[in-house]
């Protein structure tokens, strides 16, 4: 208990850097650098007596004991910012919508006045994430999480169905024309939102070609970010009608009519939280809409 207490703010530093594959990453995320983290870590190792990260050549992967102290201090952590909210009156904080700026500005922005018309006791706080996940550590009340719905780290409420298909540029297209979909696809680089999505892989099932195995993917997670990439020829992306404007002005072009039909945005709310009146607010008024 005393170490535990001792290196409180190691252990919570800990805890954040575990979400992420690599210490570069985690360093860009909390705005520190990769040497601070590598310090920390190493410090906290030594005093722990304990390896926490096993050092890969393409990142970093958790031992077995730091995946056990991982689960200890988030379940410990949660439960003390339970009790905080609870202390603080949570119906009186905003509510916290996560969301990636790609929804919020081609579906959700034009459509929000109504709900802050019809509910003027509800101050609400739209929260611009590429990372959606841990929802409860970013105090998010409520996120709008794009792909599957096969996730077990949130509670899960179905959204808007919105198929995803293969986008890419005019030069793009022309390739798939000129050599065939299977030949261009194998040559085109994937971009991808993360190092864990299955996207593609469930595209290519859905497809009937074979699984891509290269390592020339190219991971960016702000959406808005990966359709102008898309745009600039950096490579093809699963996008769904959101990019409906890009499509018309000829900027992007679907690339195959396989779509992935069980793909769309879905209403995801942090396990360990109440759901609250306020979230139901929102959720009722979204699925109105």
């Amino acid at each position: 208990m005393q170490i535990a207490f001792r290196h409180h703010d190691s252990l919570r530093l800990f805890v954040e850097i575990a979400q992420y594959g690599s210490f570069s990453d985690a360093a860009d995320a909390l705005n520190m650098t990769k040497g601070a983290i590598s310090y920390q870590i190493k410090t906290l190792e030594a005093d722990l007596g304990l390896q926490l990260f096993e050092r890969k050549s393409r990142g970093v992967a958790l031992t077995l004991e730091a995946q056990q102290l991982l689960t200890t201090c988030r379940l410990q952590y949660r439960a003390i910012e339970a009790e905080l909210a609870n202390l603080k009156g949570s119906e009186n904080q905003p509510l916290t919508v996560g969301m990636s700026s790609y929804f919020a500005s081609r579906w959700l922005s034009p459509r929000l006045m109504t709900f802050m018309q019809e509910h003027p006791d509800i101050q609400l706080r739209i929260q611009p994430m590429t990372q959606l996940f841990e929802l409860d550590r970013q105090g998010v009340d409520l996120a709008i999480r794009w792909g599957n719905g096969n996730w077990n780290d949130v509670n899960i409420d179905p959204f808007m169905p919105l198929p995803a298909w293969p986008v890419g540029n005019p030069d793009a297209a022309k390739k798939v024309r000129q050599i065939g979909l299977e030949r261009a696809f194998s040559e085109l680089t994937l971009l991808r939102d993360n190092d864990d999505s299955t996207a593609w892989s469930d595209w290519f099932e859905a497809a009937g070609l074979p699984a891509q195995t290269r390592k020339d993917t190219l991971i960016i997670p702000d959406p808005n970010v990966r359709v102008q990439a898309v745009i600039d020829g950096q490579g093809i992306a699963l996008n769904d009608a959101l990019i409906t404007r890009e499509l018309e002005d000829g900027q992007l072009v679907r690339l195959s009519d396989v779509e992935l039909t069980s793909y769309g945005y879905f209403l995801a709310r942090p396990r360990s939280a109440n759901r609250t009146n306020r979230v139901d607010a929102f959720i009722n008024w979204l699925q109105q809409l």
